[in-house]
């Protein structure tokens, strides 16, 4: 194999997530097995693995890639910052279309949800707003930016569509730009060779069905993945009789072709639709729904030379609501939309030196029925120097912003990694992160031009054992985040309507630990432990919704003769509700048990308990949540 190939394929790999190569979890990862299996063979290839661009030196053999931490992709033990990936594998054996009980599994991260499957569903990254965290699809931003803070809602994510969840805690606009002050989430689209498909029927009514397929050579793949969910639900209103129900339709594709040995051509598209019926805000029964579609995708072009990664894409997001009364009015609609052009490349200078560079211009706009359409737009550039020379590993960079309203906004950011003995590692990073008003707070009937961009400075400080679900794992991280010039909405003499204002300042610190180990043949045990405590520190109060306490407890077990046994245990302590700490949410345990079996080597029987002992609890006042729910479901490939 010549060295453009194995340079093609650790690309590939590398930006598995951004979306470089859709093909890049199927077929570039075989092609990385052969590469690996001829090795002792070649030893020219052997040392050019050692030090791709892109790669930072890792050993590839059981390397687990994240694209959040630098943009391109890095071993995890080659960033000194905090990241999580969960891979398909971990989200089927899971079940179900819920993302909530996958991101459980993610230390730090803490949610709540407004109702059933499908309803508002905020995620809480070490304690920061959620519309604080950055929400990527392939790589493509997909926040609505016509909603008032900007936010992205996970009700409209369900996992059919899902093949990998990277999510990094941590500021980190030094990378990324706006909106990563609690940290940055990437979900890639499933890619297929073959088909696959499954379907689950259980509590409620409730039917779950999705499929994937793919077809292609090294050359050239196009993959296609769709699901469909559909709910009788339960009251979102928890003193409700009225079942609020929930529909959503996912299609994604994802496709490349190679021009040359060292250019490609790549292409995404994903598009969701979605009803769900919600209660007033009074919390009493009614007949009003919710409408939201969505789409996004990308298109560009990937170079992988010998020293000199590059990636050119344009992409859009859209997301459009519409609220409608029980007699089919509607009562609000919104329209966000965000098209965008970037660059990223990386550049190996000399030995394990690197440089990694880009720079991105984005236009946003929004409208709304009661906001005629306005519009801005933001451009930055950003460099970061690698650097690995054995065990160490290490990073720092800087980026400038220039927003149309606000001006210039300069970030920084640094980590450090470091192999003491054995697997062993320690840790750390500082980084930077902000977040500009959005179009509704800046132009809006409330808005105010004169807002700045929202600011924080995080720095954590971890060791590490092993790596997240093989062998012994062992991790302790201590993690402190300071916000200023948070954004708020309050009444001024000039504005007694009410108006956005730079009030507010906040600080997040705590710990996160976590653990796996291999029990017995077949049998591993994993848990996660988060200690957050989060204060708004103009009033010293709790920041709402934001658990001091809470973790996962998960065990599998797999039989040599196709039986799988598993079960969670999420445990959440009490928080308030609401930001004069008036009203209190109870902590509440939640234990989930599921088993699957293999029939032969293409099918496969599931089925879960969701919420085994029927506990009551709520994680937003005066909302409902599921009691016990069984599932069951089959999983064919072929």
């Amino acid at each position: 194999m010549t060295g453009g190939y194995v340079y093609k394929y650790l690309f590939l790999i590398t930006v598995s997530s951004i979306p470089g190569a859709a093909y890049a979890q199927s077929a570039s990862e075989q092609a990385l097995e052969e590469i690996i299996a001829a090795q002792d063979e070649d030893t020219e290839v052997a040392d050019r693995l050692a030090t791709a661009p892109g790669h930072h030196g890792y050993q590839p053999t059981d390397a687990v890639i994240t694209v959040t931490a630098n943009g391109l992709g890095t071993d995890l033990r080659n960033t000194g910052q905090s990241v999580t990936v969960i891979g398909r594998e971990e989200i089927e054996s899971i079940q179900g279309a819920d993302p909530a009980r996958a991101l459980s599994r993610v230390p730090g991260l803490s949610l709540s949800r407004s109702g059933g499957v499908g309803t508002v569903t905020s995620v809480n990254v070490r304690g920061a707003n959620p519309d604080q965290l950055l929400v990527l699809v392939d790589g493509v931003r997909v926040a609505d930016q016509a909603s008032p803070s900007g936010g992205f809602d996970f009700g409209n994510l369900l996992l059919g569509t899902a093949g990998k969840i990277d999510v990094l805690r941590g500021s980190n606009s030094t990378i990324w730009g706006s909106e990563a002050v609690g940290g940055v989430l990437d979900v890639s689209t499933r890619t297929e060779r073959g088909l696959i498909a499954s379907v689950e029927y259980g509590a409620r009514d409730t039917l779950f069905a999705s499929a994937a397929a793919g077809a292609g050579n090294d050359d050239a793949f196009i993959g296609l993945t769709g699901s469909w969910y559909d709910t009788d639900g339960f009251s979102a209103a928890a003193a409700g009789t009225e079942a609020d129900g929930s529909q959503q339709f996912a299609l994604g594709t994802s496709a490349f072709v190679n021009l040359t040995p060292t250019l490609e051509l790549f292409a995404h598209g994903n598009f969701t639709e979605g009803d769900v019926d919600i209660d007033s805000f009074l919390l009493i029964d009614n007949e009003d729904t919710q409408k939201t579609t969505r789409y996004w995708g990308d298109v560009g072009l990937a170079y992988y030379g010998n020293d000199l990664t590059l990636r050119a894409a344009y992409s859009l997001s859209d997301t459009e609501r519409s609220n409608r009364d029980g007699t089919g009015v509607e009562t609000f609609a919104s329209d966000g939309r965000s098209e965008r052009i970037s660059l990223r490349g990386e550049y190996r200078l000399l030995g394990g030196l690197s440089l990694a560079f880009g720079g991105d211009h984005e236009w946003t706009e929004f409208e709304t029925s009661f906001d005629t359409a306005a519009e801005t737009e933001i451009s930055g550039a950003y460099a970061q120097l690698g650097w690995v020379m054995g065990r160490l590993a290490a990073h720092a960079g800087a980026r400038v912003d220039d927003h149309e309203q606000f001006g210039t906004q300069v970030s920084f950011g640094g980590d450090v990694s470091y192999g003491i003995v054995g697997d062993w590692r320690v840790r750390a990073s500082v980084g930077e992160g902000f977040k500009a008003p959005t179009l509704f707070q800046l132009l809006s009937f409330f808005g105010n031009t004169d807002l700045e961009p929202e600011e924080s400075t995080s720095f954590d400080l971890g060791v590490e054992k092993g790596q997240r679900g093989s062998g012994l794992h062992l991790a302790l991280t201590g993690f402190r985040r300071d916000s200023d010039n948070l954004i708020g909405f309050g009444v001024t003499a000039e504005r007694p309507s009410g108006v956005y204002l730079n009030t507010d300042e906040a600080r997040a610190q705590g710990i996160e630990a976590e653990a796996g180990f291999d029990l017995a043949r077949g049998l591993r045990l994993s848990g996660i432990y988060s200690y957050v405590d989060a204060e708004d520190r103009t009033t010293g109060l709790d920041l709402a919704r934001r658990p001091n306490h809470f973790g996962t407890v998960y065990a599998d077990w797999v039989s040599d003769f196709g039986l799988g046994l598993g079960a969670d245990l999420r445990i959440v302590g009490p928080s308030w509700d609401n930001a004069t700490n008036t009203t209190r949410l109870e902590g509440y345990e939640l234990f989930d048990v599921r088993a699957s079996f293999g029939v032969g080597k293409n099918l496969e029987l599931f089925g879960r308990v969701e919420n085994v002992f029927d506990a009551d609890y709520q994680t937003v006042a005066g909302y409902g949540t599921a009691g016990r729910s069984v599932f069951g479901g089959i999983r064919a490939k072929m």
